[in-house]
């Protein structure tokens, strides 16, 4: 997992004598493997698992982006990146494997993809 760090750099006073602030935000990125599991229900649903460790750590960062449990995200599996919310379940995150997303890489159940995942606002996570 890659941090997240704000960056603020004090420079030489500006309008009114405040000084300017330079700031410069570093994206949070988890990249893990995962087994995709299917969660049957009234229909059936794909899922990779974050680990618990990582889940935690990703509640803690992204606390602001969360609603309702989930968290809007932004998500790279192979060559196909889409926009989700991840699922809590069992003290971990559920990643859901759209149907496009599955054929588009040729994936099913068993499977085990890398997966890479940021927080996103939102409004950027349901687009």
């Amino acid at each position: 997992m890659n941090r997240i760090a704000l960056l603020a750099d004090r420079e030489q006073p500006g309008p009114l004598g405040r000084p300017k602030v330079l700031v410069q935000w570093i994206t949070v990125e988890w990249v893990f493997d995962g087994e995709i599991i299917e969660w049957r229900g009234p229909a059936p649903y794909f899922f990779v698992a974050m680990s618990e460790s990582d889940s935690a750590e990703l509640k803690e960062e992204a606390r602001s982006l969360i609603y309702w449990g989930q968290v809007p995200v932004q998500v790279v599996i192979g060559g196909t990146e889409f926009r989700t919310a991840l699922f809590p379940k069992d003290g971990r995150y559920l990643v859901p494997l759209k149907d496009a997303v599955r054929k588009a890489e040729d994936l099913g159940e068993g499977d085990v993809v890398a997966v890479t995942l940021r927080p996103a606002r939102r409004d950027d996570a349901q687009r």
